[in-house]
């Protein structure tokens, strides 16, 4: 995973009404944690950052050019704006190339299992050290053909070379089950029923007397 290179200001004020002011001029508020140094308190260019989040996925790396100096920095947390979708302030941790790191990385599930079969995802993500430069976006797993009982755990994954697994390797990632056939709604139930008594009701009233001619 290459890292995209973002031009990145320092920023000395703190605060909501720092960050709002930010976020006017169509910037993010950041900081890069790490290394035992100090956080590194930053603003970043909201269209090229949001765009670099969403090439690099979860893990996004980031080279971000600090007044002149190189820093790689690996996003951990991004908060986003509920109704507007927009960036509110991100958390990075910085690295260094060749460092290993460790992370969630999601999980891709591909292919069709057979018939009248369900397939569901017990982890989302699975937890690996890799190089903070050799990240992997996403691990595939593929269910083509699956039957019912499969079981995809942790250790079935194939990881990237360089990539190791931290979980534990029974960790059930994808589960293959039988599929359940659909009950009827309880509203249909319940109208069927009314239904029914309606129909009853009125097989057991008197038919009504027709008027006796004058």
């Amino acid at each position: 995973m290459s890292a995209e290179k973002i031009q990145a200001e320092t920023r000395s004020e703190f605060g909501k009404g720092a960050a709002r002011r930010i976020r006017r001029d169509n910037k993010v508020p950041a900081v890069i944690y790490g290394h035992g140094n100090d956080p590194i308190h930053v603003t970043l260019p909201g269209h090229a950052t949001m765009m670099a989040l969403k090439h690099g996925g979860a893990n996004a790396l980031l080279e971000l050019d600090i007044e002149g100096k190189s820093q790689l920095a690996l996003t951990k947390q991004v908060q986003v704006d509920p109704l507007k979708r927009t960036l509110e302030h991100i958390d990075f941790v910085a690295v260094r190339r060749g460092e290993k790191v460790t992370v969630d990385v999601p999980i891709h599930v591909v292919g069709e299992a057979v018939r009248e079969t369900l397939v569901v995802t017990e982890n989302a993500t699975v937890q690996v050290e890799a190089e903070a430069t050799h990240i992997p976006e996403f691990i595939e797993v593929s269910v083509e053909g699956a039957e019912v009982g499969t079981q995809i755990l942790a250790s079935d994954l194939a990881l990237p070379q360089g990539t190791t697994l931290i979980v534990d390797p029974e960790t059930l990632i994808v589960n293959v089950t039988q599929q359940q056939a659909a009950e009827p709604e309880p509203e249909a139930e319940g109208e069927a029923a009314e239904a029914a008594e309606g129909e009853a009701a009125a097989a057991e009233a008197p038919a009504e007397e027709a008027p006796a001619a004058e």
